[in-house]
Order: C-alpha cells, then structure tokens, then sequence
C-alpha cells in the first residue's frame, strides 16, 4: 500500500506509517513564508486556528510579548501556544466551533486574529456578527508548491484545505482514500473525491493512525 503524505511528517510520525508496512512519500503541499508586519506588544485577546499563526507571531520576532486570553483550534495549537507562555482559554476543534464559543461567550469585546493571506470564513463571519470586535492580522502567507505525481496512491493524507488544493491543481485523486484532519479539510477534499475519511482528533498522529488502521 502506498501513501502520499501532504506534508514533511517528523521522524516518529514516519515510523508509525512504515511499521505499519505502509510505503511512504511525503512532500509540502503548501509554502508558508512570515510576514514582517510589527505587532503591539500586548493584546487582551488574541485568536489562533493553527500552528503556523502561533510561529509567525511569537517565533518571528515582531514584537508581541503577551496575549492575555488565547482562543485557538486544535491541540497542537494549544501546546505550542503553551510553550511559548500564553494562557489558552479555549481550544476548538475547528474554526466554526471556536467562532461560535466566543460569540455566546462574550460581549463588547476585541479580538485580534492572527491568520494567513488566505483564510476560510466560518470564523470571521461568526464573530463579525456577534456583540464583539474582530481585527484580523495578516502574519504569515501560504502560497501552493505545485507537484506532479505519475504514481497513483491507496491513501492521502491532507492536514489543510490549502493542502488539498494545492494538491488537486496538478493532480486526481481517482482512487485514493482521502485522509483529512478535520471536518474543514475534509469538504474540501469531497468536492474532488468520495473516499473521504476524517481523523478522530484533529492531529497529525490522528490521521497517520486512520489510514494505518484503514489500508492495514
């Protein structure tokens, strides 16, 4: 069974793949580069729906210290907000579900949203329509690293819908069972295939362990 991972996977996550007997070829799908925006030094409340706008805003130096309440999507969210000494009020497991938190959670209140270039809508949308304020705050960008593949693949693992299209750009999905890591991810790759399988947790160990347990 061959596997196609959208993402460069770290050294333990390839072993559960391939002591699985899984044959593995990973590749980035997507291009993240920082932007050099220069942020405040603190922020009452500050929204976060991945990893990547945790690194872009405490890892790259502009100039934010402190976010008094964090509100973010997905564990691995959580933990590196964690380690980078931020109090995390609510974690969601994805963007729609957090929107929706603050919403009924809070009233006249800012938040700051630290996102992409490019950005699903559910949660701006959400909060722009509550009784708060929302600021978003483009700190990084994500662009598509476009790749052609002659080999056909029995499962595909998708972390992003940015994964997903960039994927699909230069590429069919024919037979392959899609994998994705969550419910957003996972319409996305529907409207390209009906083999869709969502992880049961929204982490990158999560999806590896469902096509494990699927192809195996």
């Amino acid at each position: 069974m061959k596997v196609l991972s959208t993402k460069k996977l770290s050294l333990s996550q390839r072993e559960l793949l391939l002591n699985a007997g899984l044959q593995l070829v990973e590749y980035d799908a997507i291009k993240i580069s920082f932007l050099t925006e220069k942020l405040p030094k603190n922020i009452k409340n500050g929204v976060f729906s991945s990893q990547n706008g945790v690194k872009s805003v405490f890892l790259s130096k502009k100039g934010l210290s402190k976010v008094e309440n964090c509100f973010c999507v997905g564990e691995k969210t959580r933990a590196l907000l964690e380690e980078n000494g931020q109090k995390v009020m609510k974690t969601a497991s994805n963007s729609a579900e957090l929107g929706h938190f603050i919403a009924n959670n809070y009233k006249n209140e800012a938040f700051y949203y630290f996102c992409s270039t490019i950005r699903r809508d559910e949660l701006p949308e959400i909060i722009k329509y509550s009784e708060n304020e929302l600021f978003e705050i483009k700190t990084y960008k994500t662009e598509p690293n476009l790749k052609k593949f002659e080999q056909k693949w029995n499962g595909i693992l998708f972390f992003s819908p940015s994964g997903v299209q960039s994927f699909t750009s230069e590429n069919s999905m024919e037979n392959s069972i899609a994998f994705c890591i969550g419910e957003t991810t996972a319409k996305e790759a529907k409207k390209y295939s009906k083999n869709v399988i969502v992880a049961n947790t929204t982490t990158t160990e999560s999806v590896i362990a469902k096509a494990a347990k699927t192809l195996c």
